[in-house]
Order: structure tokens, then C-alpha cells, then sequence
């Protein structure tokens, strides 16, 4: 079975149910995290978001051998990046408990809770 999806709206969403903030501002404020994350992805620093994961970009090396799927001519594969994604110890042991019987409820403490998470930025 496909895992459901969660979009942006969705997002949005969320935390317009938990702070009351206007939708437009947090979409603002989210695709500027996109914007600097992109941004320094593209400056090929490591992004870190603590409890969460890791985003970095490594280099794939050429490829002589790759093949045209439709023709079957082997073409050459040029070094290009690539994003990678580690996750975070925090995300790990949370995502642990997920079953294939039911979806997991994040019960995890947020920003505006008061809880853990909020001092974790």
C-alpha cells in the first residue's frame, strides 16, 4: 500500500491549527526555509536540523556504462550531485514504531508546547 501523502497545504495547515499565525506567513516562512536550505545545499554546506536529520550534497562519480533504457546504447553518465538525507537519532527511534497495521500518532512534543523539542533548535 502507498503511503498517504503530506503536502505543503497540509503543513500549512498544521501550523495554522496549532499557533493561529495567518496561512500567508507561514507559507512565507516556509518556502524561505526551502529558499536557505536550497541555498546552502547549493554552496555545498551541510544542513543540519538537530533531532531531526542531516541534508548534505554528494558528488556521483561518472558512469561509463549507463544504458538508454530505450535503445540500449550505452551513454556516459557525467559526475553530478546529489542530495542525501540523513536522519536523526530522534527521527530514527520515532519512526521505529511505525507499523504496517496502523499509522503512528506523533505524540512528540513540539516548539509550541513547551516541551523538549522547543529547546532542541
Amino acid at each position: 500500500m502507498a503511503a498517504d501523502k503530506f503536502t505543503k497545504a497540509d503543513v500549512v495547515g498544521a501550523i495554522f491549527g496549532k499557533t493561529g499565525m495567518n496561512r500567508k506567513d507561514i507559507v512565507r516562512v516556509m518556502d524561505l526555509f526551502v529558499h536557505e536550505v536550497k541555498g546552502a545545499l547549493m554552496r555545498r554546506c551541510v544542513v543540519e536540523l538537530r533531532g531531526f536529520g542531516t541534508f548534505e550534497v554528494r558528488t556521483r562519480k561518472a558512469r561509463p556504462r549507463a544504458r538508454n533504457p530505450k535503445t540500449g546504447e550505452a551513454v556516459t553518465v557525467r559526475p553530478h550531485g546529489a542530495v542525501v538525507f540523513r536522519p536523526g537519532r530522534d527521527l530514527k527511534r520515532d519512526v521505529k514504531a511505525v507499523t504496517e497495521e496502523e499509522p503512528a500518532q506523533a505524540d512528540t512534543p513540539d516548539a509550541f508546547s513547551g516541551g523538549p523539542a522547543a529547546s532542541a533548535v
